[in-house]
Formats: C-alpha cells, sequence, structure tokens
C-alpha cells in the first residue's frame, strides 16, 4: 500500500473506530426493506448504445489536486449533473482529505428523491467495516466503493457481503493484475481501473490500457481518474471500458453538459 494510501487509510479506522459495532446481514436487509429503491448503480453503467456512460463525482478537494471548488454545494453539484445528463454520481463523504460529508450524500439522494430523473450515487469513501455500509444505505446511496489494495481478503469479503444484504452495488477498484484476481476472487462485477498510481499521485491511462482487456466478459469496467479530454475517453472506450468516473475535469468545466456530450462522442 502507498504511504498516502496508508495514511489515510489509518485516518478512516481512527475516525470511524467510535461507530464500530456488530451489522449482522438481517439488519441490513430490514434497512433496505424500509427504505425507498434506489436506482441501479449497475444498470446505469450499462448505456445500451454503446457510449461510455459517466459517473459525475462531487469533490471539493483532493489530496493531489488540492483545492479543487473548495465550499461548493453538493446539492447545486448535483443539479448541475443531473441537468447535464450524467448516468450516475460519486459523492465524496470523507471529510479530513476530500472536504465531503455523509450530509452530502443524504441530501444530494433527498435531492434526487425529489426532483427526477433520479441518479444513482456511490458513497466514495475508504470503507473498511459493514456499519460504513449501514450509513450509506441509510443515506441513499446505490453502491459502495472497495479499494482492494487497501483491505485484506476478510475485510473485502465482510463489505462485499454487507453491500450484498443491504441491497447495494459494490465498485472494486484496482491497481493491478494481482488485485484484479482478488477482485474476481470475491465475485466483483464492477470494477474499476485507478489510473492514478496513489503513492505518486500520477496519473497514467496506459493502466486502463493494459488492464481492462484482462477483465472477463461480464464485469462492467469502469476507468477511474486522469480523464479530461474526448481523447482521453476514447482511449480508453477503445479498449472495453463501459464507462468512466470523472471528478475534478467535471467539477471546473463552465458547463458540465458539453464535456460529458464529448466524453459520449469519443
Amino acid at each position: 500500500m502507498s504511504d498516502k494510501l496508508t495514511e489515510v487509510m489509518a485516518w478512516k479506522r481512527q475516525e470511524i473506530a467510535p461507530f464500530i459495532r456488530a451489522v449482522s446481514p438481517t439488519e441490513l436487509a430490514r434497512l433496505d426493506a424500509s427504505l425507498p429503491r434506489p436506482p441501479s448503480f449497475a444498470v446505469a453503467l450499462q448505456r445500451g448504445d454503446g457510449t461510455l456512460a459517466v459517473i459525475s463525482e462531487i469533490k471539493r478537494r483532493s489530496p493531489s489536486a488540492g483545492d479543487i471548488k473548495a465550499g461548493v454545494s453538493s446539492v447545486d453539484q448535483a443539479i448541475r449533473y443531473q441537468s447535464a445528463g450524467a448516468d450516475a454520481l460519486s459523492v465524496l463523504t470523507d471529510e479530513k482529505f476530500f472536504g465531503g460529508t455523509l450530509d452530502d450524500l443524504h441530501g444530494v439522494t433527498a435531492h434526487f428523491r425529489a426532483t427526477p430523473p433520479a441518479r444513482p450515487c456511490i458513497r466514495k469513501d475508504f470503507f473498511v467495516h459493514p456499519v460504513q455500509v449501514l450509513q450509506a444505505r441509510a443515506a441513499g446511496a446505490s453502491a459502495i466503493l472497495i479499494i482492494v489494495r487497501a483491505l485484506t481478503d476478510e475485510e473485502i469479503r465482510s463489505l462485499a457481503d454487507a453491500a450484498t444484504a443491504a441491497g447495494l452495488d459494490a465498485l472494486f477498484e484496482i491497481h493491478t493484475a494481482p488485485e484484479l484476481a482478488r477482485a474476481l476472487a470475491h465475485g466483483a462485477q464492477i470494477i474499476g481501473v485507478n489510473n492514478r498510481d496513489l503513492s505518486t499521485f500520477k496519473t497514467d491511462l496506459g493502466l486502463s490500457e493494459r488492464l481492462i482487456p484482462l477483465f472477463p466478459s461480464h464485469v462492467t469496467a469502469v476507468s477511474e481518474s486522469g480523464i479530461h479530454t474526448a481523447a482521453d475517453a476514447a482511449r480508453v472506450r477503445a479498449v472495453g471500458a463501459h464507462a468512466i468516473l470523472v471528478g475534478e475535469a467535471l467539477m471546473k468545466a463552465p458547463d458540465p453538459a458539453v464535456l460529458i456530450s464529448s466524453f459520449r462522442s469519443a
């Protein structure tokens, strides 16, 4: 694990320690049954027309970019993405490193319930325990993130099982071929290649070009990070990406609809 990721994960484990408790599949299933059904993240990533699905990320800052759009309202940004035709949203809920909160996710999903068309939201955070899955479902998420390199196999299994019990999809994030093998061993159906090396923060779209062709045909392939232009989108689409996750470029775009349209026409 990279030094920065080690730091982030150590902080996350410390942050959630006060909330850790046993969370059973039955509790998760009951919560799922008691709440409105969120739109499917998995379905949103399969557009059916051969164009890339776009997961638009709400990200105020990051360790690599610093402030991106400090202080922006998550709901206002979600409305911009909704109007722009984003297929799904990624909502950062880590405060220390990314400037997000769980309230951001609550607010965005509440807006979508009140103002169709709804968009599925993935809770983008550093998951280590099923209690975070419980929080995600309570906040209206459609999916969670599982960062393979940051977790033991037992932790991955626990999170994946919790997501299934809660009716959520899981995006397994990888950076290497061995991590791809681990994700597949845990039954991953949606796998994202993080083009950013979390040890150096450098991005390399060649990583998606090398890894996505290794995915089994049943897996939905997502290329994450480092996608700024239609040419970038075309590169990952050419090797089999079904979807892209874009944060910084869309947060800074004067008109997200123009950029999303360019990604789809790539």
